[in-house]
């Protein structure tokens, strides 16, 4: 470990399938930040420990349902947490990068989850799977 660095924690779930996917990874991620206590106290002024908890769950939300709607489902979500962000990471077996949704009209449902990753999370991309087809997804969220 470096100088200045956090030491890293990491939670894998083990998926399959799209049944209750997005929920089962919600529920595995509120639980890991609740026994990791992220975010760190203190936060920045206008920023609340929960938001920044919410702000984790919906990028979740995102990734696993975009991995469900286009990849045939996750197969894995890995978080990585140190006292400076949370990475969220969602692998799937399509090899297909991710693109975000053309929408005519933007006030109708569906189509604005790369739109939220973008907005919400500090940092996203993808990488393609290291052995066999697929990719991870992944997302930051900044404690402070």
């Amino acid at each position: 470990m470096g100088e200045g660095r956090s030491p890293e924690r990491t939670r894998r779930l083990a998926l399959g399938g799209t049944a209750n996917a997005v929920t089962r990874c919600r529920d595995f991620t509120r639980q890991a930040l609740a026994e990791w206590c992220w975010p760190p106290d203190p936060v920045d002024v206008g920023t609340s420990r929960s938001e920044l908890t919410d702000d984790a769950l919906l990028l979740v939300s995102e990734v696993v349902a975009n991995a469900c709607l286009h990849a045939g489902g996750p197969t894995s979500l890995v978080l990585r947490c140190t006292a400076e962000r949370v990475r969220i990471e969602v692998t799937d077996e399509s090899p297909a990068a991710p693109r975000a949704g053309r929408r005519i009209d933007p006030s109708r449902p569906g189509g604005h989850g790369l739109l939220i990753v973008e907005r919400v999370g500090r940092n996203w991309g993808w990488n393609p799977a290291v052995a066999g087809p697929g990719k991870s997804v992944w997302v930051e969220v900044d404690s402070r």
